[in-house]
């Protein structure tokens, strides 16, 4: 089975952090965006994972394609790395890695991580994995018929007709199948007002033509399309691994009170703190005097004499003050 990440976009919605590097490979209780999602799709699936194709955008720099080729080693497979040069909508973005597109296929949009309880079912034509939510005016949906196969595509409905929303993973049986339907919208130009293909498009026209798809319904839809979001997610993964060991045995400490869940990489300091819970700190990062809840600390930062929670701190920042929300890129002092 391929895996296919569209993850060309810059995550503007999670600035500042993403000026420095894309949105999926932010950090998730000390584990990317993007490497969590391999991981939760890995563990759903039946079939041995082939190739991941990850599609990016050409400028994202030999470091980060290293860093997704390492990511696809993690789960056993072979990592491609695929261009979007043009942002043409989602059919069109897939279609990227239109050599991936045989046999059983998983299509996986990186700005969304999941929890779920069923094992993927591949004698199934395709699945389309669905979370019930309270106002579906926001999403694309599903409705169903009364054996459970979907029998419509709707986006944004102002009326009700579903709560199942789209959360942005699929499964097709023949990745064949859909190649030829997202070629054919490129070739025959059938896109929307703003010139993008759209993969609901697609699946339209492949039900149509007689392919069932069924809903894959996860117990959980986490969201990192921004700051608050973001941190959230954090949370919930560090609540899902509390029973796992994520402090680093090199990680220093004195006089300080850990509350976990936390995380806490490689080399890191403490002193005369108190750290968590919810809080992750990457490697090489120095904390004195400070009191920091349910925030996401990337690497090589320095924090004294600071007290804040809900927050993102980027790689190499200096920070000392009090707040209670805020999110600071990479290379930046606050004193």
């Amino acid at each position: 089975m391929n895996i296919i990440i569209p993850m060309a976009g810059r995550g503007t919605r999670l600035r500042p952090h993403t000026l420095t590097v894309p949105k999926p490979l932010m950090p998730i209780a000390g584990k990317p965006i993007v490497q969590r999602l391999v991981e939760d799709i890995a563990k759903v699936g039946n079939d041995k994972l082939d190739k991941i194709g990850f599609i990016i955008d050409r400028d994202f720099g030999p470091q980060v394609e290293e860093d997704l080729l390492k990511i696809a080693e993690t789960v056993g497979a072979e990592g491609i790395i695929c261009y979007q040069d043009d942002k043409f909508g989602t059919a069109h973005a897939v279609l990227c890695a239109k050599e991936l597109l045989e046999g059983n296929v998983i299509v996986a949009f990186a700005d969304t991580l999941f929890k779920a309880d069923f094992k993927l079912d591949t004698s199934k034509d395709g699945i389309i994995w669905v979370q019930k939510v309270e106002d579906p005016s926001d999403f694309g949906v599903v409705k169903l018929d009364d054996s459970g196969v979907i029998t419509d595509f709707i986006e944004k409905p102002q009326t009700f007709v579903s709560d199942l929303a789209i959360i942005g993973i699929y499964f097709f049986k023949s990745g064949e199948t859909l190649h030829n339907e997202l070629q054919y919208l490129v070739d025959n130009k059938i896109h929307d007002a703003k010139g993008e293909y759209q993969l609901t498009v697609a699946l339209e026209n492949m039900k149509k033509k007689g392919t069932k798809f069924v809903p894959g319904q996860v117990t959980e839809w986490l969201d990192c399309g921004n700051k608050n979001a973001t941190v959230f997610t954090n949370m919930r993964y560090l609540e899902y691994l509390k029973d796992q060991n994520l402090v680093s045995e090199s990680f220093k400490q004195k006089n300080c009170v850990i509350i976990p869940p936390v995380y806490i990489g490689d080399n890191v300091e403490i002193e005369n703190s108190v750290i968590g819970p919810y809080t992750s700190i990457g490697a090489n990062t120095i904390i004195k005097s400070s009191i920091v809840q349910n925030s996401i600390i990337q690497t090589n930062t320095k924090i004294n004499n600071a007290n804040f929670k809900n927050s993102i701190l980027g790689n190499f920042v200096t920070f000392e003050g009090k707040s209670d929300d805020f999110s600071i890129g990479d290379y930046n002092s606050f004193q």
